[in-house]
């Protein structure tokens, strides 16, 4: 490819390529089963009856060897490591339906202050989702349902 092409990835897109489809399915949205998630401290619009404690939600994954090695000389070149970041998607997911999962069986029907950790634990990522556990009810109709009830129903 000649010097300065359009067509040279760093030209395109200012240099970041577009996320491939398989991936950017994973992060839009989350199945939350109706379980009404924020990272919010309240809902507006809607009233805390009951606070049913912090759920939590844990993912450990390995690495694939073959994978690992690809990555490597990947960051060498720059770029996206598309393994690794469909890894991440499907790390969180999972935390996320592990806390929703926590919540319908204390018969909670939301989680507030939902937050996010992650990290590297000797070679194996690891995300962690944590948030408190409620019972709430809608208060005020004029207010639009979260996408979690619009995607439920």
């Amino acid at each position: 490819m000649p010097f300065g092409s359009t067509a040279s990835k760093s030209h395109t897109n200012n240099g970041v390529e577009p996320v491939p489809q398989h991936l950017s399915d994973l992060h839009c949205f989350t199945e939350t089963e109706g379980v009404i998630t924020t990272t919010m401290n309240d809902l507006p619009g809607y009233r805390i009856k009951q606070v049913l404690g912090t759920v939590y939600g844990n993912t450990v994954r390995s690495r694939n060897i073959a994978a690992g090695i690809g990555m490597a000389l990947k960051s060498m070149a720059g770029g996206e490591l598309q393994w690794f970041t469909s890894m991440l998607y499907s790390c969180r997911n999972d935390s996320i339906g592990r806390v929703v999962g926590e919540t319908k069986q204390r018969g909670g029907n939301a989680i507030i202050c939902l937050r996010f950790d992650a990290g590297d634990m000797g070679g194996y990522a690891q995300t962690c989702a944590y948030g408190t556990a409620c019972i709430v009810e809608k208060i005020d109709e004029g207010v639009h349902d979260p996408p979690q009830l619009r995607q439920a129903a």
